[in-house]
C-alpha cells in the first residue's frame, strides 16, 4: 500500500451515508472508476472484480481459454496467475523468467506447443516486461497476450499503459498493491464479444440490470462483482497514483545516482521510465552475496519470496486442480496431450537469477534523510559483500 487516509474515509463515508452500496445505480462510484480507468489506459473495456485473480480469470474465459488448452506463465509470479489458468480449466505451461526477473521472451518463443492459446507476461514487484517482444512471438504464433499487470497499477512500457498493451489485462487492488481498496481488481479487454464473456463471468446476473442481449448467451459463473465501496476507494487512489510514482521514480533514480560508483549491478529493467519504481533491484554473482547484502540493508531476495516463485506452488506441482476429480483440469481427457509434468527444479536458471536478486522496497513518503540513510547502509553493505 503506498498510502491509504482521509481522502479515501471521506469517499468511502460518502457511500455509507447513501445506503446505496450496490454497483447498479445512477452515479455509480465502479462505472466512474471503470470508465476512468479505460481512459488512462487506452482500453475499450474495464470492469471491477473481486481479486486480480478473479480478474485474470474473466480475461482467460472472455476469450475461451479452457480444457484442451496450454497457457504459459513465467516462473516468477504469484501462484494466482497459474491457478488462474487452472480455474478456467486450462494448463500452465511454466517457462524461464530472465535478468529482469521477468518472463524471458527467448524461453516464450521456445515453449509454444500446438495446444498453446495464450501466454501471461507478468510485471513483477512493479517492474514490466518486454512486451515488443513478447507482442511480436505472439502475433507470430497467433497467441493470445494476458496482461498480469496486479502489481503494476500505473506502470508503463515505452509509452504504453501495462494492462492495455495485449488483448487483456488484470489488476489486483488488494491491501499490498500501489493502488488499493482493501481487496479487489480489474480486468481490461479489447475485443467487445470477449468483453461481453469477461462481465458475464464476473457477474452472469449483470444483464438483469444491464438489460438482456439478444446476441449474447449468458452462463453460468459464482460471480466477482465489486461494491460500490470499491468503486468509491478506487476513484480516490486513481487521483494519486500518477503523482506517487513520479516520487517513487525520483527516490530510486537517487539512490541509484547515490551508489552509482560502487560494484553494484543494478538488476536491468525494461522501459525504466515506465516502471513504478516500488522496489531498488540489485543483481549479484551468488546466491551467498545476495543473501548476506539482502541482510545487511534490510531487504529480500527474490527466490525467497514464499508463493511467488514455481517451486513454491503446491496445488500445481501436486497436480491438485480442484476441489474435485471431475472438475480437476489435470485429470480431464481433453487435456491428456496437454504439457504438466512440473518439478521443483525444472527451471534451474530462474531459480539461479531469482536467488541472486535482492529487493529493496520503497515508499513515496521517504524523507531526504531516509533516503540519505538507506543509500549509506547500501554503499556500506556493497563494500563489504563486493
Amino acid at each position: 500500500m503506498l498510502r491509504f487516509g482521509k481522502k479515501e474515509i471521506e469517499a468511502f463515508a460518502r457511500v455509507a451515508m447513501s445506503g446505496q452500496l450496490f454497483r447498479y445505480r445512477e452515479g455509480s462510484e465502479c462505472i466512474r472508476f471503470e470508465q476512468r480507468f479505460a481512459r488512462k489506459l487506452g482500453s475499450p473495456h474495464v470492469l471491477l472484480t473481486s481479486s486480480g485473480s478473479t480478474a485474470l480469470m474473466a480475461a482467460l474465459a472472455g476469450y475461451g481459454i479452457g480444457p484442451g488448452d496450454e497457457v504459459i506463465v513465467p516462473a516468477h509470479t504469484y501462484m494466482a496467475t497459474a491457478l488462474a489458468v487452472l480455474g478456467v480449466g486450462a494448463i500452465p505451461v511454466i517457462v524461464d523468467v530472465d535478468d529482469s526477473i521477468m518472463l524471458d521472451p527467448i524461453a516464450l518463443d521456445d515453449a509454444i506447443g500446438p495446444r498453446t492459446r495464450a501466454v501471461i507476461p507478468v510485471h513483477m514487484w512493479g517492474a514490466v516486461c518486454d512486451m515488443d517482444a513478447i507482442m511480436r512471438i505472439a502475433e507470430q504464433k497467433n497467441l493470445l497476450v494476458v496482461e498480469d499487470a496486479c502489481q503494476c497499477a500505473g506502470g508503463s512500457y515505452n509509452g504504453k499503459m501495462v494492462g492495455g498493451i495485449g488483448n487483456a489485462g488484470a489488476f489486483s487492488f488488494n491491501f499490498f498493491k500501489n493502488m488499493t481498496c482493501g481487496e479487489g481488481g480489474a480486468v481490461t479487454m479489447r475485443d467487445d464479444i470477449a468483453a461481453k464473456r469477461a462481465e458475464c463471468m464476473v457477474d452472469s446476473c449483470c444483464f438483469y440490470w444491464t438489460g438482456r442481449q439478444e446476441d449474447f448467451q449468458q452462463f453460468a459463473a459464482v460471480g466477482s462483482r465489486a461494491s460500490e465501496f470499491d468503486g468509491a476507494l478506487m476513484n480516490v487512489q486513481l487521483d494519486q497514483i500518477d503523482a506517487l510514482l513520479r516520487k517513487l521514480r525520483k527516490i530510486k533514480a537517487q539512490i541509484l545516482i547515490g551508489v552509482a560508483d560502487t560494484k553494484l549491478w543494478a538488476t536491468p529493467m525494461n522501459s525504466p521510465d515506465g516502471e513504478c519504481a516500488t522496489n531498488v533491484m540489485f543483481s549479484f554473482s551468488s546466491a551467498i552475496q545476495a543473501q548476506d547484502f539482502a541482510t545487511r540493508v534490510g531487504g529480500g531476495v527474490a527466490g525467497n519470496t514464499g508463493r511467488h516463485t514455481y517451486n513454491e506452488w503446491d496445488p500445481i506441482l501436486e497436480h491438485h486442480g480442484a476441489h474435485h476429480p471431475a472438475m480437476d483440469p489435470f485429470l480431464m481427457p481433453q487435456n491428456k496431450d496437454c504439457r504438466m509434468t512440473y518439478s521443483k527444479d525444472m527451471l534451474p536458471r530462474s531459480l539461479d537469477i531469482l536467488s541472486r536478486t535482492v529487493m529493496i522496497n520503497l515508499k513515496p513518503d521517504m524523507r531526504q534523510g531516509e533516503i540519505k540513510k538507506l543509500i549509506s547502509k547500501i554503499r556500506e553493505a556493497a563494500s563489504v559483500v563486493l
